[in-house]
This record gives structure tokens, C-alpha cells and sequence, in this order.
């Protein structure tokens, strides 16, 4: 059945919302003030496909890739700045209010910079044996083929390419594949998942790519295929050779500018825990003026964050510790040591570590956050233990999606 739709305003998911009797209805892809035509999502009541937009809002605007509405990567490059931006702050003021915060949230900066560095193709086999490669469509397991994606960095110059060459090379293995690629200062780093075991036919294949292209090296799930060149990436003074697949800050300008939010909060503060600390943009960043201990789950990380920081000059000790902290959190008498905490967990946030921190005498805590939602949840334990919560900065490096990221800072 087909309805006309008021689209009222863009939900958290960057989807249009319209009420109904019923409740709010989501449209993908659509603005405040349009007037939409769309079908019922079937399994999902509160869903909408569009079919067209008999009146656009005032606020729309052409979008600049070919792809978009169709492959899922993107959900606003169809809407004007201003109020792209407003929308985007909102996210975090609307997810404080709701745990119980009137913040004073500060404009969001724009950290987009030269675009992506780091993206995952996927590929899989269609019709008459054709590979394809892309993104995935719209909540939906269907890969959009691409041939270019206009928010990658320069960096990134050829990966697209490189993605097809290598699912055709791994074609007879009929498996699908997930190949990571991320730029380095070495050239392109790709991880491919999903392939099984390759025989020496296909490593052979795989290396000659390499030596012929800007590729730093190929692994499969982690284990080495080939390389070129160290796959490097520059954090203050240290070179972090990166671990296979693992993660970076999506843009070298929002890494940038979430260490220098972290950095003028930190002030002069001798002592520093660095928690969820990755590879260490910020753990490296600080150590040129104040010792760190720097602790994540993940062995690679911290092996690849030690082995930075013993080879950069200059730096202040760095104690790179490999914990769980999601299940051994630093508890209070670990805490207290230090004169400042920052701790930046995944999406799902760091709930046992708040719960943790808000009974320490931690003088200043930072907190770092890619969601709202569990930023706030975990703001709530801070502030319910004698946390002042002072500043909240949103960073939109992932423009033109729903992802927001967070640096607030709370003094005891």
C-alpha cells in the first residue's frame, strides 16, 4: 500500500520521521518538509521504502555520489550544511537530556578533512558467476558494486581497484569476502576475511599484486601473504607499524582533533591512565610530556603501541599493559594513582569502568565516545559518583552518516 508522508524530522539513524496514528514511521533518505510517497518495509510497521518525493524540503540539495540511495554507506549528503549540523550536535544533546543532563554542548567540528583512510569492500559472487564488489546496501545484505566513493581520502587512491583484482584472484575459492584496506605511510594495508585457506597459486597471485601496485602488504585474517613495506602510520612522535586489521580513527584529521581535545583537557597532569588506549594516538601523544600507562584487550595493539613508544624520541615511560577491561576494569585503588583518566571503550561503551571511576578520586576524567547513547549511560555513573560533567565537544568525522563522535570532560 502506498502512503503520502509529512516527513517532521531525521531520526538518530539519519532516517526521515513521520508520525502517524500509530506512532513515528522512517523513511531512508528523506528531510524535514518533504512530502514523500512510500510503501510499507514488510515485517517492519515502523518502516517505509521511498518511491518518490512529490515535494522536496527547502533544505534538500543534490547529492555529490552516484551511489547514494542506493549503497548504504552514506545517509545525508542530501541535505544543507547548517541544518546537517544542528541535526548532528542534537544527537548528543537529545542523548544527554534523556540520562538526565541540561550539558552545554559546544559546536561540532568538522573533522572530515581529506575523507576516509580506511574502508571494508565487500565481495561476492552474482549472477552468471560475475563477481562484485562494493558496499552493502541499506539494512540489507545486497552489495551495491562501486567503482569510486567520493569520501575516501587520497590515501586510498586505487583501493576500490585493488578490491576487485583481489576477489577475482581469490574467485575459485567461492567464498565471500570482506577485505579491509586501510592507508598507510608504506602504501595500502589489506586484510581479507572470509577466504579459508589459500593454496600457493593464490599467494602468488596475491604478492605479484603487491609488487606491482602501492600496497604496504596483504594478510589473510591476520596471518602475513606478503609485504612490501612497513604499514606505518605517524602518532606525535612515534611510527605505529599497524597490526593486520586493526582499527584506526576513520580520518587522519579526526584523529588529529580528538588527541587535541584530549590534550588541552589533560593540562598539565603528570600521571596519566589511557584506557581502551588501541594503538595509542593519544597514549604517544602524551608521553612527550607526562608518563602513561595505556591498557586495551587487544595484544596487537598494545604490542604494536610498545613498540612505538620504545623507538620515539623523546617520550615520558610508557607502560602498555594488555587487560580486559570490560571484564577487569582498573578499580579505585588502581585509579587513584593517577592525576588524570581518559578512557575511549567501542560503540557499546564502558559501562564497568564508569561504575569503577565514579568511585575513584580521580581528580579529572576524559572521556571519549563513538554513541551517544552509551556515552551518556556512562556519563550518568560518573556524575552519580561526584562528577562534574564540564565540557562535551561532538567531532563529526564520519560525515554524512549518523556516527558522532564525543570528548567531554568531568572533574570531581
Amino acid at each position: 500500500m502506498v502512503e503520502r508522508l509529512m516527513i517532521e524530522r531525521v531520526g538518530h539513524r539519519g532516517d526521515g520521521v513521520a508520525d502517524s496514528a500509530l506512532g513515528p514511521v522512517y523513511v531512508p533518505y528523506t528531510l524535514p518538509g518533504d512530502v514523500v510517497d512510500a510503501e510499507c518495509v514488510p515485517g517492519h510497521p515502523d518502516r517505509r521504502h521511498l518511491l518518490r518525493i512529490e515535494t522536496p524540503s527547502p533544505g534538500r540539495i543534490a547529492p555529490f555520489c552516484p551511489h547514494f540511495g542506493i549503497c548504504g554507506g552514506c545517509a545525508i549528503q542530501h541535505w544543507q550544511e547548517a541544518p546537517y549540523r544542528a541535526w548532528k550536535r542534537d544527537l548528543v544533546v537529545i542523548a544527554l537530556e534523556h540520562a538526565g543532563f541540561a550539558a552545554d554542548v559546544d559546536d561540532l567540528i568538522d573533522a572530515h578533512g581529506e575523507g576516509r583512510r580506511r574502508a571494508v569492500f565487500h565481495a561476492r559472487r552474482g549472477g552468471k558467476d560475475i563477481v562484485e564488489v562494493g558496499f552493502a546496501a541499506l539494512r540489507a545484505h545486497t552489495i551495491v558494486p562501486i567503482d569510486r566513493c567520493p569520501v575516501l581520502a587520497p590515501g586510498m587512491d586505487g583501493a576500490i581497484d585493488v578490491a576487485w583484482k583481489i576477489a577475482e584472484i581469490l574467485k575459485p575459492q567461492a567464498k565471500p569476502l570482506d577485505i579491509q584496506v586501510t592507508a598507510t605511510g608504506g602504501g595500502l594495508d589489506i586484510d581479507v576475511r572470509g577466504s579459508g585457506p589459500l593454496d600457493a597459486s593464490s599467494m602468488a597471485a596475491l604478492a605479484r599484486l603487491a609488487a606491482n601496485g602501492r600496497i604496504a602488504r596483504i594478510t589473510r585474517h591476520g596471518e602475513l601473504v606478503t609485504q612490501v613495506a612497513p604499514p606505518a602510520i605517524a602518532m606525535g612522535r612515534g611510527q605505529v607499524v599497524l597490526p593486520p586489521g586493526s582499527f584506526l580513527q576513520a580520518t587522519a584529521l579526526g584523529e588529529e582533533t580528538l588527541a587535541r581535545l584530549v590534550s588541552g583537557h589533560i593540562g598539565k597532569e603528570k600521571t596519566i591512565a589511557d584506557l581502551f588506549c588501541g594503538v595509542g594516538p593519544f597514549a604517544l601523544r602524551l608521553a612527550e610530556r607526562a608518563r602513561v600507562t595505556a591498557s586495551d584487550n587487544d595484544a596487537n595493539a598494545i604490542d604494536a603501541l610498545r613498540r612505538a613508544a620504545t623507538t620515539a624520541p623523546g617520550l615520558k615511560p610508557v607502560e602498555a599493559v594488555v587487560r580486559d577491561l570490560f571484564r577487569r576494569p582498573f578499580v579505585p585503588q588502581e585509579l587513584n594513582q593517577f592525576d588524570a583518566v581518559i578512557f575511549d571503550p567501542p560503540r557499546q561503551g564502558a559501562e564497568k569502568q564508569a561504575q569503577e571511576l565514579s568511585k575513584s578520586k580521580v581528580p579529572l576524567v576524559i572521556a571519549v565516545s563513538c554513541n551517544p547513547s552509551t556515552f551518556a549511560r556512562d556519563a550518568r555513573h560518573l556524575a552519580d559518583g561526584g562528577y562534574r560533567l564540564e565540557t562535551v565537544t561532538p567531532v563529526d568525522q564520519f560525515k554524512h552518516t549518523a556516527h558522532v563522535e564525543i570528548v567531554a570532560r568531568f572533574t570531581k
